[in-house]
């Protein structure tokens, strides 16, 4: 009997329609599109906008977008995984809300948070769940609304982030293909340098939290940006030993996009050549859980069967990590 290995058989994303661009920036804080681009990559991202939608409203359209495109049925999931940092509300699971309104009345459901590395971490766990046996379809779910986090009069931080979603669908196979290997870590080092201050059981909300901007994201850019360069690009060179990878095996690298410095840096240590790396980042910023998703999404077509991938991600916390899979279709 052939061993059963979790691969990615569908895939569908979501964006918002409203376009933040570098030139719209330029007019809300102290800054321009040359520093912005040279600095991030980054020429636009998107924003939802409409009142009263929150990240479940972009999660069940990526939902409905790989329903539309793969044909399945949302009655045959067994489990809705939802990775993202700004759920609709505490408590109440975003991925529960998200499993009802897109018809997946058979399966369980619930959220993940590793703040940008949620949806790799989430890959990690739909593959354990196929390669146990238990379940045969499980879908994971990576979206943000960053929008909703973000203080508009700090240019540290609103030229990164934007909003959006991304889904996979993960089944088991038994050609060898899907999921290969996976190399994750974590340093609660991290907690000071990327985070929102108020709002959790720590600095509960209150007046003085809100007009003191704490439930805005903080960051300390120079030393996220160090410890993500040393970090993504360690962890993909490490999957690359571990599985006997050169250069010239992998067909490409699928990398969190948070700064474009960081996604090069990360290649240049794996040896790749620019046409291997998939970057969007310059169309939607960092949109945090939906980063790679939206990536797969973007290059479906382009993406072959038996194809060798690497995916790197670096988060808050810290979280960050590599996996290693072969891609299971071919698009037309």
């Amino acid at each position: 009997m052939n061993k059963i290995t979790a691969a990615i058989t569908a895939v569908g994303a979501y964006v918002p329609d409203f376009v933040l661009s570098n030139a719209v920036l330029e007019t809300m804080v102290d800054t321009n599109d040359e520093w912005i681009t040279t600095r991030t990559g980054i020429k636009e991202r998107r924003m939802l906008k409409e009142e009263g939608q929150g990240t479940s409203f972009m999660a069940i359209r990526a939902a409905q977008n790989l329903f539309e495109k793969s044909g399945v049925d949302p009655k045959d999931i067994d489990l809705v995984l939802m990775a993202t940092a700004t759920p609709d509300m505490p408590v109440a699971s975003t991925g529960v809300y998200v499993a009802t309104q897109i018809g997946a009345v058979n399966a369980f459901a619930y959220d993940l948070h590793a703040a940008c590395s949620s949806f790799l971490y989430g890959i990690s766990t739909a593959s354990a769940y196929i390669e146990s046996g238990r379940y045969k379809k499980v879908l994971l779910i990576g979206a943000d609304k960053m929008s909703s986090i973000i203080d508009y009069t700090d240019r540290a931080t609103c030229i990164i982030f934007g909003d959006g979603a991304g889904a996979v669908l993960f089944e088991p196979n038994t050609e060898g293909l899907g999921f290969q290997d996976e190399y994750l870590r974590s340093d609660g080092i991290g907690r000071e340098f990327l985070k929102i201050e108020a709002g959790g059981s720590i600095l509960p909300a209150s007046e003085e939290t809100v007009k003191n901007k704490q439930h805005y994201v903080f960051q300390d850019g120079k030393t996220v940006f160090k410890y993500a360069v040393s970090g993504m690009a360690d962890v993909s060179e490490k999957i690359m030993e571990r599985n006997n990878l050169s250069k010239d095996d992998i067909n490409w690298l699928v990398a969190h996009q948070a700064n474009k410095r960081i996604i090069d840096a990360t290649a240049q240590r794996m040896g790749l050549d620019e046409e291997k790396v998939l970057v969007n980042i310059h169309r939607y910023g960092n949109t945090t859980s939906a980063t790679l998703p939206l990536l797969l999404s973007d290059f479906e077509t382009q993406l072959k069967k038996g194809d060798n991938i690497i995916f790197a991600a670096f988060g808050g916390g810290f979280t960050w990590g590599a996996i290693y899979l072969k891609w299971a279709y071919n698009k037309q």
